[in-house]
């Protein structure tokens, strides 16, 4: 979920992902121990002073091998590993059950889930204020909004009986994208001071289910 990138433990990796064998779960715990460095450093000297270098040698790989998973700093700070069990998530809520109270279900337990990893609620303060004080990041995550939307779309259409490019679909998948989106950066704008499960609920509260 691009608006709420998550940094899962290893525990949560086997239940997230159990079809990935040993060679697959050695990829995505390399590209775990890079965020993880990565949000060390920025902690400690800032976003634009820490390096590709830096990041490599405090995640003990080399820098070709950061950019092999990332092709720039701004995706190491934003991408996640859940936007595919999300999609499945989405999926696995009852047919009958109104979109939007779906999606509210999936978001918030994503967010309660990433607030209960190890970390996980101090990278997502890390991650959000980075996106209001670094205009490349909030930049890249506008982008990567995009890909999570036409996720979004897969499964709407598949609920609905539409299809995933009918323009209905693609604007209440984006509308809601944006709405998550504006949430989080309020959230981080007051000094993360409010409970961000309710402004969800508030953000998600001004759409209908249309479709």
């Amino acid at each position: 979920m691009a608006a709420s990138a998550r940094t899962p433990s290893r525990d949560a990796l086997t239940a997230a992902h159990p079809q990935l064998g040993l060679r697959e779960r050695k990829k995505l715990r390399t590209r775990i121990a890079i965020r993880r460095a990565t949000y060390a450093l920025i902690e400690e000297q800032g976003y634009e002073a820490t390096t590709i270098e830096q990041i490599a040698e405090a995640a003990e790989v080399s820098p070709s091998t950061v950019f092999r998973y990332f092709p720039t700093k701004e995706d190491i700070v934003l991408t996640d590993e859940y936007d595919p069990v999300l999609e499945a998530e989405l999926r696995a809520r009852p047919a009958d059950e109104p979109m939007l109270d779906s999606l509210r279900h999936v978001v918030k337990t994503a967010l309660s889930e990433q607030a209960g990893e190890e970390g996980g609620h101090e990278e997502m303060l890390v991650r959000t204020r980075l996106m209001l004080e670094v205009p490349a990041v909030r930049s890249r995550m506008m982008e990567s909004m995009s890909v999570t939307g036409r996720l979004m779309c897969r499964a709407i259409a598949e609920r609905t009986g539409r299809n995933e490019d009918d323009l209905e679909v693609r604007v209440y998948a984006m509308g809601v994208m944006g709405a998550l989106l504006e949430a989080t950066m309020y959230w981080a704008e007051r000094g993360h001071t409010d409970d961000l499960g309710a402004l969800v609920d508030r953000a998600l509260a001004m759409f209908k289910d249309t479709l």
